[in-house]
């Protein structure tokens, strides 16, 4: 049988049915943005770690000119190494007959007829590699289906200065390459990069590396000092032109997986706590101006032997009806849209297995959080109303005091309408409830203002870096430095109109106890096509002396314009230089370092080289652009600047945009929510008063006027309010998703407070039209009595 309390509840339930309604969506939304990520989040963690051990990801990378494979036992002998593992590696020029221009690819060398020790590769389709076969290859599966190939198609590289075709005869994946990017850019082109694996003895016969490798790959032992490692490693790959050793955190593929990690934790931070927080906000409106209302019948219940535990419980009660409902919505949501999620980062990172993880610990944790700010808005609510002694509580509730406002003492009142004084009065007297529900229409206006901001981010991005910065074509890179008259071959080429040299340098920079392993990039003094520009997007003229660097990498080595960099060069003579910082510039990709080239090359005390170019092409004439290119075979990596654009956009849209316009849907949901819950307080709390206005002779128009005149100025306050949070919430997203790889500006376009505004004016309205309907059905009778 229920009891008498349970019987109230399930009145008061459905009497308010709208405002619960509104505060599950909003709780729900919290619950499924806070399981889509970090269920996704637990889904790629898994994933990454099961596969780094069982394929064997080393964990300390090296590459060099060339060594002779004796060097391996040495390298085997440093202490802390469990396995070694040596190899070739090399770039190379790709001619498909589905594409214009060139593609690039990375070939690498396989033990003959086995797999390696390290980095092993996962088998999707077709066979492994015999031993002693020279024609065949493996090929990364990224690159096999963009280019739709099939098992025993042939590729044809430019190897080493000689074309030479391949037959496909398995389709591979590696821990190595998960997310896989060609030299000098900063996303994945499937279609214009592949990696390649070929039996070492056939690979360096092609490149001449015989008895020979220029790369290595270590498994470390459990305890082993790392850092100690590199060092002892590095001085002994000196002689033989190595480059700094690096490990796994900065391997390429795992330092991208690992950015995008951190991103999508950041955000499975903040967006679930922010929606959780507006509904913990809302209940405890609901719930105080609940007790409120209730007040009477609370002194009644205690009067007849109901103790306050019981009276708290009760209430406690309704909240966790409205928890439940939420949880399951906000669940079964989170689980749906996490599976499209994972789908999409399967894509987007090449593992051999991604499914979503149903995490029970991350479902309990959201549910658990969920109900604890929920609870606490409940206690806060009705503590102060259940310790009232009963006789106390089932008197009326005292009135306000009543005297002349700051806006009457003003004056301002006499230019007012008397129905107008009394909305700016009833704000006047009862402030704080005024601001608690400006607070929550501005909340909602904040989360519209967040949700908007990283589309108008991303964008903004793109032009800079796409329209101001890399103002070129077409990029080149060269398999090594070459000599200035490389510049003249390409430029007599038909359909180049301007070109540029670049050369990149691999340095260990140095201040005080801080480095950091990088490149310097030599451009022109006035460059036009890959330019460096000032925080006002203007182009910055190069110095003749002296290092201009980005704002992180000047933060991550703690120097400042003035001082003086040690600058170890790791290629060639690997001279120590002394270089001043000249200046310091603010990007949003990379951690760039750029140098007049002229004053590079005089510091490296060699003949002037450079490693690269930036073209202006004239389209007209890509067709033998393209087909020129693809016969140098010092040409190692082509990007061509609107296709990089492309897949930056899609890969945007993708992966960050999708999940933004996730949040976006769920903050129009609260949007409403919030500003809907607001109304139908306000109707509730003064049904009676607007009755006894309406007895004494007011029309609808003109109690309609006071109810929504009070709710319209409230509304109003609540936009400025909610943009000054909005871009707080901007700021702190932007300080946790600060990297070496991005920098997400803080830009944000009119249009986007316009949108928001909009939303919350047209949530208002809605709203208010809902309210009106029932104001307008409003019995004048049973408002005006007591609650029973």
């Amino acid at each position: 049988m229920i009891g008498a309390l349970n019987q109230k509840l399930i009145r008061d339930i459905w009497k308010i049915k709208g405002q619960m309604t509104a505060i599950i969506l909003v709780m729900a939304a919290g619950i499924a943005v806070y399981v889509i990520m970090f269920g996704v989040l637990d889904s790629l963690r898994l994933t990454q770690q099961t596969y780094y051990e069982r394929y064997r990801f080393a964990d300390v990378f090296a590459s060099l000119k060339r060594a002779p494979e004796a060097v391996k036992q040495r390298v085997q002998e440093i202490p802390g190494v469990s396995v070694s593992q040596s190899r070739v590696r090399f770039g190379v020029t790709l001619q498909m007959p589905d594409m214009l221009e060139p593609a690039t690819g990375m070939v690498l060398s396989l033990p003959d007829g086995k797999q390696p020790l390290l980095n092993r590769l996962y088998l999707r389709t077709g066979r492994m590699l015999y031993a002693n076969e020279a024609d065949a290859i493996l090929v990364d599966e990224s690159f096999f289906i963009a280019h739709r190939l099939a098992l025993g198609d042939k590729v044809t590289m430019v190897i080493y200065g000689h074309r030479r075709s391949f037959k496909i005869v398995g389709v591979v994946l590696s821990p190595e390459y998960v997310y896989s990017i060609a030299p000098g850019a900063l996303m994945p082109d499937n279609k214009r990069f592949g990696i390649f694996w070929m039996g070492r003895r056939a690979l360096a016969a092609a490149v001449n590396m015989k008895g020979a490798f220029n790369d290595l790959s270590l498994s470390l032992e459990r305890n082993a000092n790392t850092e100690r490692v590199k060092e002892q490693l590095d001085l002994l790959l000196k002689p033989y032109g190595g480059l700094l050793a690096f490990d796994r955190r900065e391997q390429i593929s795992n330092f991208f997986l690992e950015n995008e990690l951190k991103q999508l934790e950041a955000m499975g931070v903040m967006a679930p706590v922010i929606f959780l927080s507006v509904a913990a906000f809302l209940i405890y409106v609901v719930m105080s101006r609940q007790v409120t209302t209730q007040r009477e019948q609370i002194g009644m219940l205690k009067a007849v032997g109901y103790s306050d535990r019981e009276i708290i419980f009760h209430y406690l009660k309704m909240v966790l009806v409205i928890t439940g409902c939420g949880a399951v919505i906000g669940l079964a949501l989170g689980a749906w849209m996490g599976v499209g999620m994972t789908k999409m980062y399967a894509e987007f990172f090449r593992f051999p297995i991604l499914k979503y993880s149903f995490s029970f610990q991350v479902m309990i944790f959201a549910v658990l959080l969920c109900t604890l700010a929920a609870i606490a808005g409940t206690l806060m609510a009705i503590r102060s109303a259940a310790r009232l002694p009963p006789a106390e509580a089932m008197r009326v509730q005292s009135p306000a005091e009543f005297k002349q406002t700051l806006f009457e003492r003003l004056g301002l009142h006499r230019h007012l309408s008397f129905l107008s004084r009394i909305v700016f009065r009833q704000l006047e007297r009862r402030p704080w409830r005024a601001l608690f529900s400006a607070l929550g229409m501005a909340m909602a206006m904040a989360i519209l203002v967040f949700s908007f901001f990283m589309e108008d981010s991303m964008s903004y991005l793109m032009d800079v870096q796409y329209e101001l910065i890399q103002r070129e074509d077409v990029n080149l890179s060269f398999v090594e430095a070459v000599p200035y008259r490389a510049l003249e071959e390409i430029k007599v080429i038909p359909g180049v109109l301007r070109i540029e040299p670049l050369r990149s340098l691999a340095v260990n920079l140095k201040f005080k106890h801080y480095q950091k392993r990088t490149a310097i990039i030599g451009l022109t003094a006035k460059p036009e096509l890959f330019r460096v520009i000032k925080e006002d997007l203007q182009r910055f003229e190069l110095p003749p002396t002296g290092l201009v660097m980005n704002e992180k990498l000047a933060q991550i080595l703690q120097v400042k314009k003035g001082d003086i960099l040690t600058v170890e060069v790791l290629e060639e003579k690997r001279q120590t230089l002394h270089i001043p910082v000249s200046g310091i510039i603010k990007e949003f990709i990379g951690l760039g370092v750029y140098m007049e080239i002229s004053r590079l090359n005089f510091l490296l005390d060699s003949p002037a080289k450079i490693t690269g170019a930036s073209l202006m092409t004239d389209n007209n004439n890509s067709m033998l652009l393209y087909k020129k290119i693809k016969d140098i075979p010092k040409v190692v990596g082509l990007n061509i600047t609107s296709v990089l654009r492309r897949i930056f956009e899609e890969l945007m849209a993708e992966n960050l945009l999708k999940m933004v316009s996730t949040n976006m849907l769920f903050a129009c949901f609260i949007s409403f929510g919030v500003i809907y819950n607001t109304a139908r307080i306000t109707l509730s709390e003064r049904g009676r008063e607007l009755a006894s206005l309406r007895v004494l002779g007011l029309t609808r128009r003109e109690v309609a006027y006071l109810l929504f005149g009070e709710l319209g100025v409230i509304t109003l306050f609540s936009l400025p309010l909610g943009i000054w949070i909005g871009q707080g919430l901007v700021q702190g997203m932007v300080s946790s998703m600060d990297s070496e790889l991005f920098r997400i500006p803080v830009y944000l376009e009119k249009s986007t407070y316009g949108y928001a505004v909009a939303i919350v004016l047209v949530s208002t309205l809605v709203s208010f039209y809902l309210v009106w309907y029932q104001l307008d059905r409003l019995d004048l009778v049973s408002a005006q009595k007591g609650v029973e």
